[in-house]
């Protein structure tokens, strides 16, 4: 039996002779095709400034440290989703305040931040998943309210808009990723979002040791090496090149899913705002179960235990961050149940129709045999 795998990263042909020529060139590390990713980007996503990093974690950081959080300042993230925007606020000795999300679009409620902020509160991390985008409207008005800055995490919304704008580029600052399986990838690296010039010039020093460009090292503050090499982001130009095939297939696998899993009774998929033009990282389904947590997670863990042993890969929704140990995170009712109550299923380019219809009639009898 064809096994699905839950990703898998497709090359178009072009990267290898860009990275190829980064190779010969002996521009290894930085180079000109950092240059020409960090244009490139900025360009398509509509960001005055792109900033390449080594990954979308350090992207997070990066853009933290730019703002000059002090010690201790206070900074409101969704207590669903991956947990790097968590890690960063914590590493930095900077104080997290955890949001609850909305119960269909599974991203951040904005009224959450008037609930949990203090005069302490600094700034509030949207997590856009999935390729979903949160309402930016109406966290951008919350966060001028209360005078905060604004950090997208844009990692599995890359391409996606909101309003017509690219995730990632309405708040202050935002990142991308281009882990591998993000819609596009450089292996691991990551982006700097914004449109502001001192910020940016802010970032770009601290991504390099905090050294001047004017001084050879001459070092006006404490900073990191969080930079990409020129072989990374020359993989990045080439999948660039193919982004509207990317886009394209990835609207068709999304398409597919939706027509094949809307009429199912017992599950169903996350709602995208008519104001959000999405593209999709991951197609998630979520059990219409509204029993305890815990039951609802075992059922849960079985459907995709027996799509496993079918063959197809499968993954949960993210752990809600009151579950895990480090984080310190109070228990929120929509975060608890969307974590119990998700599957990821795989939605990588190159999925074909006999794919789709494989993974869909295995859900749909695992599905209801789980009831």
């Amino acid at each position: 039996m064809k096994r699905i795998p839950w990703a898998g990263p497709t090359l178009f042909g072009g990267e290898e002779t860009l990275v190829l020529d980064a190779l010969r060139s002996t521009w290894i590390s930085g180079g000109p095709y950092v240059d020409r990713l960090e244009r490139e980007i900025a360009e398509r996503m509509g960001a005055r400034h792109a900033i390449a990093v080594s990954n979308g974690t350090t992207a997070i950081e990066l853009a933290l440290r730019g703002l000059q959080l002090e010690s201790g300042a206070e900074v409101i993230v969704p207590a669903f989703g991956f947990v790097a925007a968590a890690n960063m606020v914590l590493t930095l000795g900077l104080t997290p305040l955890y949001a609850d999300i909305a119960p269909d679009t599974w991203l951040l409620d904005p009224n959450e931040i008037d609930r949990v902020a203090t005069e302490c509160t600094k700034a509030v991390i949207p997590l856009h998943l999935y390729g979903n985008v949160a309402d930016m409207d109406a966290i951008a008005a919350a966060a001028e309210r209360r005078g905060l800055s604004v950090i997208e995490d844009a990692a599995e919304a890359a391409f996606s808009r909101y309003k017509g704008r690219c995730a990632g580029t309405i708040g202050r600052v935002g990142t991308l990723s281009f882990q591998a399986t993000k819609t596009i990838t450089t292996g691991e690296g990551g982006m700097v979002l914004t449109h502001d010039d001192v910020l940016a010039m802010r970032c770009r020093h601290l991504r390099d040791h905090g050294m001047r460009k004017d001084k050879r090292y001459w070092h006006d503050v404490v900073g990191h090496n969080f930079r990409l090499t020129n072989l990374q982001a020359a993989m990045g130009c080439g999948q660039l090149d193919a982004l509207d095939r990317i886009i394209g297939a990835r609207r068709e696998i999304y398409a597919g899913y939706k027509s094949r899993l809307s009429g199912i009774v017992g599950a169903r998929l996350q709602r995208f705002d008519a104001d959000v033009e999405p593209v999709v990282w991951v197609t998630v389904v979520q059990l219409d179960d509204d029993r305890e947590t815990d039951t609802v997670r075992s059922r849960r863990d079985r459907i995709m235990s027996g799509m496993a042993d079918e063959g197809i890969e499968t993954r949960p929704g993210f752990y809600d961050l009151s579950l895990l140990p480090p984080y310190g995170c109070p228990p929120l009712p929509v975060a608890r149940h969307v974590s119990a109550s998700t599957i990821a299923l795989p939605a990588f380019v190159g999925l074909t129709t006999d794919d789709l219809d494989r993974i869909c009639h295995t859900f749909e009898n695992h599905l209801r045999a789980s009831e």
